[in-house]
């Protein structure tokens, strides 16, 4: 599943991350400098990723949102976004059962969200990095 945007620099490139684990947060936020993405959010649980998407002066191109905290969940994070017909790309991860991430990924394609992948937590430099540029985001 190609991304139908063009292509855009990594530096260009704007991302939120939702997790509710702060080691996560800090690691996925690292990657993503290594990578030349400077701007970058993050959010500690969905109600605040949600706030954040709302106060942003445009939505990030892409989210990497964890699928299980507690609050807000990702299930209903991804509902949220798609009522909100968010247009960027989503990166699911999950520490926990692969098979209820499968089916929160489902959820968001069937409510027109664009998936771009879904992890197993921790996810590779590797597998990050191959994902972003698969969708456009070059570095």
């Amino acid at each position: 599943m190609k991304n139908t945007k063009s292509s855009i620099a990594a530096a260009n490139a704007s991302a939120l991350i939702v997790d509710d684990d702060s080691f996560i947060l800090e690691y996925f936020s690292e990657l993503l400098s290594v990578m030349g993405i400077a701007d970058i959010h993050t959010a500690g649980d969905g109600s605040v990723g949600l706030r954040t998407l709302i106060e942003l002066p445009q939505p990030p191109d892409f989210l990497i949102c964890d699928v299980f905290m507690p609050d807000m969940d990702g299930f209903e994070f991804l509902g949220e976004l798609a009522t909100k017909n968010y247009q960027g790309g989503i990166i699911l991860v999950s520490g926990l059962d692969i098979t209820l991430m499968a089916m929160a990924q489902q959820i968001a394609l069937d409510n027109g969200l664009r998936v771009w992948g879904a992890y197993s937590k921790p996810v590779s430099f590797a597998t990050l990095s191959t994902t972003l540029n698969n969708f456009g985001i070059n570095h």
